[in-house]
């Protein structure tokens, strides 16, 4: 059995990236590997041992592209309201909260917010599959 550790993403400004990710979720940076020509951030969330690896280019000077391919990658919040004004409060300009349902039966109380380089957050509140 194999088990997901972490997912990697291409930054611009690392600084930037982690304090949006530790302001806003709580990710801190649980190991860093600089080399001559690029630099790996892994931050970590309290809540469990998965990673997102921040690799910044330190000869990139323009924004990454997302393809077409990128959709979104997702946390999970106790308090969806209290993690939405929270995230306004920081200036990170989170989407409306909405509701996702299957006829009449609620699935999922969401939003997004985009983190500095662009990639699309979904914050879900914990609740049926989504825990």
């Amino acid at each position: 059995m194999a088990k997901i550790i972490h997912t990697m993403i291409r930054v611009l400004d690392p600084e930037r990236s982690k304090n949006f990710y530790r302001d806003g979720f709580g990710f801190e940076v649980s190991h860093q590997l600089d080399f001559p020509g690029f630099t790996l951030v892994y931050l970590r969330s309290p809540e469990n041992d998965f990673e997102i690896e921040l690799t910044h280019n330190h000869d990139r000077k323009e924004p990454y592209t997302h393809g077409d391919g990128y959709g979104h990658y997702a946390f999970v919040a106790d308090d969806l309201a209290s993690m939405h004004t929270k995230l306004l409060d920081l200036g990170y300009s989170p989407a409306a909260i909405k509701e996702f349902k299957q006829d009449e039966t609620l699935l999922a109380r969401f939003f997004f917010v985009v983190d500095p380089d662009g990639y699309k957050i979904e914050v879900l509140e914990k609740w049926g599959h989504y825990r």
